[in-house]
């Protein structure tokens, strides 16, 4: 059994790694990209014990900073 947690910073947050990221594709001849978010992909391989609870508790608490980013949990049977 597998999760995949994406991570991103919320829409309200500014993103400087992201900024950094679209004038650097600006600089390499392609000015089309208008905005780029970086964010973080985590997948976990679980041995089916857990919860889906516990696993949004990780994701929360461990692997997000609920503050100033968002999180979304996949799991794959």
């Amino acid at each position: 059994m597998k999760a995949q947690v994406i991570v991103m910073p919320k829409k309200t947050v500014l993103d400087p790694q992201g900024v950094a990221v679209r004038d650097a594709i600006h600089h390499h001849g392609v000015p089309a990209v208008k905005a780029v978010r970086v964010g973080k992909f985590i997948e976990l391989e679980l041995d089916g014990t857990q919860t889906e609870a516990q696993l949004h508790e990780v994701c929360r608490d461990l692997l997000s900073n609920p503050v100033i980013e968002d999180y979304e949990l996949r799991i794959e049977a």
